[in-house]
């Protein structure tokens, strides 16, 4: 059984908490929050202790951490968990310095401990299926993947302030996605943005509508649109167009009930937020990392893959302040 300590207990640490409660793999041993009574009634939810992340780092009778923390935590958290020999579990970004996580890359590969970056998209079931259908060659060589990301709102200006901007916060999902489904690492980033939204966004010197076109080096083309406001719900779909045909992902509503009336077909509504909608691929991310550090195998998407999709949104961000183009000709800066 793996014994395991989650350091942060805001929402996503406890979505984690209780998805590892459910199995019979792994327990939560101790938890960790900034605030201590946070930490205490989630760890009393799961039969454990609250414990300081440096208590949790250090303790023996832990195997694997679960870094749930703000990003500017990330980086002194993964260096001593994997310097204490510790399989780790991150939430999206690494870092927000590729620089940062090229160093973290090297102290994970000399310790020798299994790292997995929280890229929960690869796990929605649709999504995961859609991508076996395009290894299975269903629809042939891929030509051309279009991504729809779409928030209900806005989050506050202060979490826009701190987020590092739309491409290193909201897009990144879309960028590991991109090379998820693409098969190829994209070579040309273009990236465009408005604040078109909130002009606070805009005041803070970011984008709440974008636009990314990127370009693999055999000519597949990715495009990505984001945006922080989608009046009708959370919108997230993907449609990946080949050389025998089309597959197509598309968004998960609250029921499946059709009204059908003289003025036509009407559906519920999409998932509320992230949470609703990507409640399985949580948990189905947790169980891979579980299962493949039990079994000694490498959790994927790893450090690699984090370093790589935040490259893409570094690019991009380059390419919204330049207007032009940037390259990343054979994975380079």
């Amino acid at each position: 059984m793996l014994k395991i300590g989650i350091l942060g207990a805001g929402r996503i640490g406890q979505v984690h908490a209780r998805t590892i409660k459910s199995l019979d793999t792994a327990r939560v041993v101790a938890v960790s929050d900034f605030y201590p009574e946070t930490a205490e009634a989630l760890a009393k939810t799961c039969g454990a202790e609250a414990r300081s992340s440096d208590e949790i780092i250090a303790s023996a009778d832990i195997d694997a951490v679960v870094i749930g923390t703000p990003t500017d935590t990330h980086y002194g958290l993964i260096e001593a968990s994997a310097k204490a020999g510790k399989a780790i579990f991150c939430e999206k970004p690494v870092d927000m310095s590729a620089d940062n996580i090229r160093t973290l890359q090297a102290i994970v590969s000399e310790a020798g401990v299994p790292f997995f970056v929280a890229f929960n998209r690869r796990f929605d079931p649709n999504f995961a299926h859609l991508q076996s259908r395009i290894e299975a060659g269903d629809i042939g060589d891929v030509e051309i993947v279009t991504i729809l990301s779409r928030d209900p709102a806005p989050p506050p200006i202060g979490y826009i302030k701190s987020s590092g901007g739309i491409f290193r916060d909201m897009m990144i999902h879309d960028f590991d996605m991109a090379r998820f489904l693409l098969g190829e690492e994209p070579v040309t980033v273009f990236a465009v943005g408005a604040a078109l939204v909130d002009p606070e966004i805009g005041a803070a010197g970011d984008v709440d509508t974008a636009a990314v076109t990127l370009t693999t080096a055999s000519g597949k083309i990715c495009q990505i649109s984001n945006s922080r406001r989608a009046t009708y719900g959370y919108d997230q779909r993907i449609e990946v167009h080949g050389s025998k045909g089309m597959l197509r992902g598309e968004n998960v509503l609250e029921n499946t009930v059709q009204l059908a009336t003289a003025d036509g077909f009407g559906t519920a509504p999409t998932m509320h937020f992230f949470l609703e909608r990507y409640a399985r691929a949580y948990a189905a991310e947790m169980e891979h990392f579980i299962s493949a550090v039990t079994q000694g195998k490498r959790p994927t998407p790893d450090i690699t893959d984090g370093l790589r999709a935040q490259m893409l949104a570094d690019a991009a961000t380059l390419s919204w302040e330049t207007g032009h183009p940037v390259s990343l000709e054979n994975g380079g800066d």
